[in-house]
């Protein structure tokens, strides 16, 4: 079973890649990045290739948690960060959920993206745009695949009893990541201006609530 989950993992990463991304093409075989280089570019500056070696296009570590855990929303995501995928349009990250956790209604500007579920179950879905606002959601399990088309909100949540593993291939190397509730109510909007938009009048302290419990004074 576990040979079929890397072979599921491999195909959504290719069908991720080149031709699918959002990115400019690259103009040679690969690009690696050169994070010493202090010149910005869209992406970033390529390594002389005679200094490439093999260890530029590998990344140890997915079968384990890490990365940045939400302290919020229990979510814990390990970025695959391989030098070699520099300007290949696509990113790549392992999510950890614990039962009762979320990852919160968000979207990414810049990228589309695909999921394999390579433990336990979540609940996964997309909101198309406005004004359908339509729900496409599916309780995935382990070995299931589910794709969200670009810029489109999407979550996951989950509500089993077991931890959730994910593998998400992302079509940018740069996809950018917006958390609804978080830019709403943790940003500078007016309190007035959110008010409305919770179609509570001119009630703010509605907002004030919800604000403390993003932090806001």
């Amino acid at each position: 079973m576990a040979a079929v989950l890397l072979l599921v993992v491999a195909l959504v990463a290719l069908g991720s890649g080149r031709g699918d991304a959002f990115d400019p093409n690259p103009l040679q075989d690969f690009c690696v990045a050169d994070t010493s280089s202090k010149v910005r570019v869209n992406g970033v500056s390529c390594k002389d290739p005679a200094a490439v070696v093999p260890g530029d296009f590998f990344f140890a570590g997915v079968d384990k948690p890490g990365g940045t855990v939400s302290k919020h929303y229990a979510f814990s995501a390990l970025p695959v960060q391989i030098p070699g995928l520099n300007t290949l349009g696509q990113s790549h990250v392992r999510v950890d959920v614990p039962p009762g956790g979320v990852f919160p209604p968000h979207y990414h500007p810049r990228a589309s993206e695909t999921a394999v579920v390579l433990e336990g179950s979540v609940y996964f879905g997309f909101l198309a745009s406005y004004p359908d606002n339509r729900l496409f959601d599916k309780v995935l399990r382990k070995g299931d695949v589910f794709a969200v088309p670009q810029g489109l909100v999407h979550f996951l949540y989950n509500n089993g009893t077991e931890p959730a593993v994910l593998y998400a291939t992302l079509s940018s190397q740069n996809p950018g990541l917006v958390l609804l509730a978080d830019t709403l109510f943790a940003g500078a909007l007016p309190d007035d201006l959110l008010a409305k938009t919770l179609r509570s009048g001119n009630d703010n302290h509605i907002v004030e609530i919800i604000r403390r419990k993003f932090g806001r004074p």
